[in-house]
């Protein structure tokens, strides 16, 4: 499990997802995140910095944003 820095791009209000950019990368953002249930959906703005727990290194389908923070 890792813990990694990104960058909201877009939110799916509907299915509680997100596009993150990863920090310090221009190139690699990842799309259809789940964004943890117990963040508002309000306080998933583009442009905010958040956190995500990869839980499996090798997958970086297997990850959710567990903080949106400025």
């Amino acid at each position: 499990m890792r813990v990694r820095r990104a960058e909201i791009k877009a939110f799916d209000s509907g299915a509680h997802t997100a596009t993150v950019q990863m920090a310090g990368s221009l190139s690699v953002w990842l799309s259809s995140v789940p964004v943890a249930r117990n963040i508002d959906a309000a306080e998933v703005i583009v442009g905010r910095k958040c956190a995500l727990i990869f839980f499996d290194d090798t997958n970086p389908d297997d990850a959710v944003i567990v903080a949106v923070y400025t």
